[in-house]
């Protein structure tokens, strides 16, 4: 076995604090460095989905109080027309001779599939970036779509 002992000679500065020097060396310059400063150097970094790799995405951007508000504002109005409309459809059930609970039932699970999927639609204009993924628009079709189909079975008995 060899007997490994730091010699005198050797300048490896191993470990060493910040603050610390190390001892003098003699260095070769890093031919692999670049000699003067990027024009990217100075610039501010954007943050962008893709970015170089990806241009032809948009940039994320945050969501305004506003965009927020009129999507809160045409939630309400879909809303309050689904309700008539379930009304309508509970009424032309009744008509039909279905059953007043089955009916009501039928509505009830109508207004919830159109409202589940109107939050979907809104919420996908007001930042599809931000909002248009699965975990976010897949739940809210798949519980609309579910409401809707249940609620023609159950107009049906």
């Amino acid at each position: 076995m060899q007997d490994q002992k730091a010699s005198p000679t050797t300048t490896d500065p191993g470990f060493k604090l910040p603050g610390q020097t190390a001892p003098a060396a003699p260095t070769a310059p890093q031919d692999s460095m670049p000699k003067t400063t990027p024009d990217t150097a100075n610039q501010p970094v954007e943050i962008a989905p893709g970015g170089a790799t990806n241009p032809s995405a948009a940039p994320l951007r945050d969501t305004s109080g506003r965009d927020l508000a009129i999507g809160g504002a045409v939630l309400l109005v879909l809303l309050v027309i689904y309700f008539f409309v379930r009304n309508a459809y509970v009424h032309h059930l009744v008509v039909k001779r279905v059953a007043p609970s089955a009916a009501g039932s039928a509505g009830w699970l109508m207004f919830v599939g159109l409202a589940f999927l109107s939050f979907a639609a809104v919420l996908a204009i007001i930042n599809a970036a931000k909002y248009l993924t699965l975990a976010i628009t897949g739940p809210l079709v798949v519980i609309g779509v579910v409401a809707l189909i249940a609620a023609l079975f159950i107009g049906r008995r």
